[in-house]
């Protein structure tokens, strides 16, 4: 084996330019897929991050039988949430776990009654890491100790036409179906930039939603923050170790739309590197064509010196995974290279912040994630295509007849 590796790596090295254009060609393509995916991951952790903690927590705890019915968000009360909290507050990753009531409401005034999401909330927790507390426009953010206070977003204050300090009824059901309302006071107008939230989600004390909804001490679901995403299935084992017969759901199961919105883009990103991998790899197919030509007599001489077609097959594949493996190592110290230095100084995203409806939530600067498994991911796509490319000029190179080959011109 030895001696077929220091053939081909002669062999690879006879046409020093042409290599080393291809295999940086190879390299520079995968660079930028490494660099791409920790772009994609900095954008995760700025813009779905963010989104993930404005929208319920990277994982939400509640009572059996939630699942069935949490189209409606019943107020179903879970047993011992503190046990729950304590389990997850032992995990090194988490950020906070918090408590919460979450259900269906109304707010009316003189506009007219509008449908919303009522989320009763510890703020001392919450307040830490939140869209919401950071982007309050008027007003304040809401206190432990807030009774009829509300914090309502900047669509739903649009709408009704309120502001900070005017007052407003919210109307909902308790545990018993029996209706409650209360006056609430307006105390801030949030505004993430994410009309479908401001819209449709306000936000009370958990003192207050208890005393509102009949739920004494009592909560409905418990959410956990953690450090970043991709963390989330270490610690749903340990709180289900730890505090058996709860429904213990990710964000990937709580937020679908937005798991399946970053799954379509990586999917497609994907097929978008694998075809501009397999453009570099007809420089491969090439440079071994002509190899092949080029070479006919030595090929000749070789086979009368007793190598089996097989083995020069084995030789020109061998060249092929050589350049391969040569544009790999190149693309990934390129990558990680670009990615660490990025990684420090952050790439300024600021002025694209109204792009889209979500990235709004970036309050800056994207800061690229150093993914090691994904560039062994492209590495092995490399080495693979790069065989692959070398595949017929092997063939072709081991169908020379040795008598005819020694005749070439």
């Amino acid at each position: 084996m030895s001696l077929y590796l220091r053939i081909a790596w002669r062999n690879v090295w006879r046409q020093r330019r042409r290599t080393f254009l291809i295999a940086a060609g190879m390299g520079v393509t995968m660079a930028l897929l490494v660099f791409y995916d920790g772009l994609v991951g900095g954008f995760e952790q700025a813009i779905y991050g963010n989104a993930i903690q404005l929208l319920g927590g990277n994982i939400q705890v509640h009572a059996p039988g939630y699942s069935d019915k949490a189209g409606r968000k019943p107020l179903l009360p879970m047993e011992n949430p503190d046990a729950v909290v304590a389990a997850a507050e032992a995990q090194p990753d988490l950020v906070i776990a918090s408590k919460r009531i979450v259900t269906g409401g109304l707010v009316t005034n003189r506009e007219g009654a509008f449908a919303i999401s009522i989320v009763g909330i510890e703020p001392q927790k919450e307040g830490r890491i939140t869209p919401v507390s950071e982007n309050i426009s008027s007003g304040r953010y809401l206190l432990a100790d807030d009774g009829d206070m509300i914090v309502i977003g900047q669509g739903l204050a649009t709408a009704m036409e309120i502001e900070v300090g005017d007052r407003i009824t919210l109307v909902g059901n308790s545990t018993h179906e029996q209706t409650r309302q209360r006056t609430m006071t307006v105390i801030g107008i949030y505004d993430v930039g994410v009309p479908s939230v401001e819209k449709n989600t306000i936000y009370v004390s958990l003192a207050e939603a208890q005393s509102l909804f009949g739920l004494d001490g009592q909560v409905t679901e418990v959410v956990v923050s953690l450090k970043q995403i991709g963390l989330e299935p270490g610690v749903m084992a340990a709180i289900n170790a730890s505090t058996p017969g709860y429904e213990v759901m990710s964000w990937e199961t709580s937020i679908p739309d937005l798991k399946k919105t970053m799954d379509m883009k990586t999917g497609v990103m994907g097929y978008m590197g694998v075809f501009m991998l397999g453009i570099a790899a007809i420089g491969i197919l090439n440079l071994l064509m002509m190899a092949v030509f080029e070479r006919t007599r030595e090929i000749g001489v070789i086979g009368a010196l007793g190598l089996k077609p097989y083995q020069i097959t084995f030789l020109f594949l061998l060249e092929g995974v050589l350049i391969g493996v040569g544009g790999a190592v190149l693309g990934a110290v390129l990558g990680t290279l670009l990615n660490g230095i990025l990684g420090i100084y952050g790439l300024d995203y600021s002025q694209f912040a109204n792009l889209t409806e979500y990235t709004a939530l970036i309050n800056g600067s994207i800061y690229p994630q150093w993914a090691p498994l994904k560039v062994l991911q492209h590495a092995t796509t490399v080495a693979i295509i790069a065989a692959l490319a070398a595949v017929y000029p092997a063939i072709e190179a081991s169908r020379r007849e040795p008598a005819e080959a020694l005749h070439y011109v």
